[in-house]
C-alpha cells in the first residue's frame, strides 16, 4: 500500500511556501502532512495531500519543479517507544529508511509516520506480517 507524496524543489526565498500553499488552497487540495528539508539556498517540500495528481499538475503549471514518490504510511502507538518498535522491525531485517516524517492523527488513532524506503513491497509485507497498521491513500484523505 503505497501513498503518493508530492515533492517540490524550492528556492529558499521569502514567500515561496506561501505561494505553494495558496496554489493548493485555491484548488481545494488539502495538505495532510508536510516536511521541509532545507539548505541555505534551496529546500525540498514533501507533502501528503488528498489529491496528489491535481496538486502535481497545479504546481507544475505554475512553474515549480515537482515530483511524485511512493511512500509508506504506518500507524504507531502514540506513546514513548511507539516509533522505536517499528524501527526495530525494519532494522532487524536490514531495511534502510531514507527519511521519515510524522503527523498526529485524529483522536483515537496513533501517530502516523511517512516512510521513504527502497524496498517498498518487501517492507509492506514485513510490516503487515508484524501487524503494523499501514494506511492507504484513501484512509489518509479521509482523516
Amino acid at each position: 500500500m503505497a501513498v503518493r507524496q508530492i515533492s517540490v524543489f524550492l528556492e529558499n526565498k521569502i514567500g515561496r511556501l506561501a505561494e505553494i500553499t495558496q496554489i493548493l488552497g485555491n484548488k481545494e487540495i488539502n495538505i495532510r502532512a508536510l516536511a521541509i528539508a532545507d539548505t541555505t539556498e534551496f529546500g525540498i517540500l514533501r507533502m501528503i495531500v488528498d489529491r496528489p495528481q491535481k496538486a502535481y499538475e497545479a504546481l507544475e503549471e505554475r512553474g515549480f519543479t515537482v515530483s511524485q514518490t511512493e511512500v509508506v504510511v504506518v500507524e504507531v502507538e502514540d506513546k514513548p517507544g511507539g516509533l522505536a518498535q517499528v524501527m526495530a522491525i525494519l532494522g532487524k531485517e536490514g531495511i534502510n529508511v531514507e527519511y521519515l516524517y510524522a503527523f498526529v492523527a485524529p483522536r483515537g488513532r496513533g501517530a502516523l509516520v511517512v516512510l521513504k524506503i527502497e524496498e517498498k513491497k518487501a517492507t509492506v509485507d514485513l510490516l503487515q506480517e508484524k501487524k503494523v497498521k499501514i494506511l492507504s491513500a484513501e484512509e489518509i484523505s479521509r482523516l
